[in-house]
This record gives structure tokens, C-alpha cells and sequence, in this order.
């Protein structure tokens, strides 16, 4: 048992956890509003044990000119304000749907034929659904 008061006696962390006043999460939503992405949501997902993040935000765009627009800018505003770059990036080949991955926070840029699709609002139906208007 030796190992186990070890762990228990172990300093904590002191991560502070995401929430929707988290400095990234309204650049993100102010790059996105900027470059008119339309149909903006965030789903939280703290308390879905499954969720591979804190939180999903998610937002239309009308082309493919227009997904890599608000992709970039996306980045760019957040290596700026922030010093941070995403952990990952897919999706610019076909600029379909850019998934921006900075682990707490995914962003997800999606045509509306893919958004519809792909249903991710349901399919994390779970999740609570916050629409943020322009």
C-alpha cells in the first residue's frame, strides 16, 4: 500500500479548468465574429465524461475561401493574444470542415452541407448548447 499514500500525499495541480469567460474562448469567438462565420455554438462538454475536450465551438461558413478566412484568423489571433498554437490543425486541403484542436478547446469551421451532415450538435446532444449571435 506503500504506493497509494505516495499518490495521495501528492501535491495537487492547480489547472485552472476552461469555462466561457476563459480569454481563448472569447478570442475565438471574436475571430469567428470578425471574419462573419454565422451559426456560432459552443457545446460544453465539462461534464460529459466521454468529451475529448472542455468545450466545442463550432460555426458556418459559406465557402471554402471563406472556412480557410476564419481558420487563419482564428490562429493567427491566438498566436498573438495568447502565444499559443494549436496543438493540431486538419482540413485545409479541402476546406470542407477545419477542425483547430487547442486540446481545452476545439474549434470547428464547417461548410453547411457538412455541418448538416454531420450533425455534431446532436450527436453531443448532452452537451449544453450556447448560441452566440454576431
Amino acid at each position: 500500500m506503500e504506493p497509494l499514500t505516495v499518490l495521495a500525499s501528492r501535491k495537487k495541480s492547480s489547472v485552472t479548468r476552461l469555462n466561457s469567460n476563459s480569454r481563448i474562448f472569447k478570442l475565438i469567438l471574436k475571430a469567428i465574429q470578425e471574419k462573419k462565420g454565422e451559426n456560432i455554438v459552443s457545446l460544453d462538454l465539462r461534464k460529459i465524461p466521454e468529451a475529448v475536450s472542455d468545450y466545442f465551438i463550432i460555426c458556418e461558413a459559406t465557402s471554402s475561401t471563406q472556412v480557410r478566412a476564419i481558420a487563419d484568423f482564428v490562429e493567427e489571433t491566438i498566436k498573438k493574444e495568447l502565444g499559443e498554437v494549436p496543438y493540431r490543425h486538419e482540413g485545409f486541403h479541402a476546406l470542407q470542415w477545419v477542425l483547430i484542436d487547442y486540446v481545452n478547446i476545439v474549434v470547428h469551421i464547417m461548410q453547411p452541407d457538412t455541418r448538416k451532415f454531420y450533425r455534431l450538435e446532436e450527436m453531443w446532444s448532452d452537451a449544453v448548447l450556447k448560441e452566440h449571435s454576431l
